[in-house]
């Protein structure tokens, strides 16, 4: 049974599943970690999802706000015993939702082109590629992303 959980980032299944995608992330970006884990802290996150297959926290993700308009989405995480479940998408939608019933009108986020995966996801939920934005203007690894939400 698949079950997604709204909380913050003081939820304890959020910080372990956030530790595990850390180190993934590492090994990924190599050299270029310490610039991006520098943007990527979880205090003072007020939303994010867990979700739980039969009662184990397998995913992960959060918004914050970006501007008045927008949402970033930051943290999507899913462990390896998860994937392939359509848990990413569960995870992107409950963001999605989340940001939509508090009047944003679109979600944005910054990806890197180590993270295939990750492109693939957002393309496939609809997620159109945009010029980098802020601290990834100019970062040859960055691919930026934003979706239209339905009000």
């Amino acid at each position: 049974m698949i079950d997604i959980r709204r909380t913050d980032s003081d939820d304890l299944d959020f910080k372990a599943l956030v530790k595990r995608l850390d180190a993934d992330l590492a090994e990924r970006d190599g050299a270029d970690h310490g610039f991006y884990s520098q943007f990527n802290k979880i205090d003072k996150i007020r939303h994010a999802v867990v979700c739980y297959e039969d009662g184990q926290p397998i995913g992960c993700g959060a918004i914050k706000a970006f501007d008045e308009q927008a949402m970033e989405v930051k943290r999507m995480y899913v462990s390896p015993e998860g994937r392939n479940k359509g848990i990413a998408t569960r995870v992107l939608t409950e963001l999605e939702t989340w940001a939509s019933e508090m009047g944003y009108a679109k979600c944005v986020l910054e990806t890197g082109k180590r993270q295939p995966e990750a492109i693939a996801l957002y393309e496939k939920n609809a997620y159109r590629r945009t010029e980098n934005y802020g601290q990834y203007v100019g970062v040859e690894n960055s691919v930026c992303f934003e979706k239209v939400l339905k009000n």
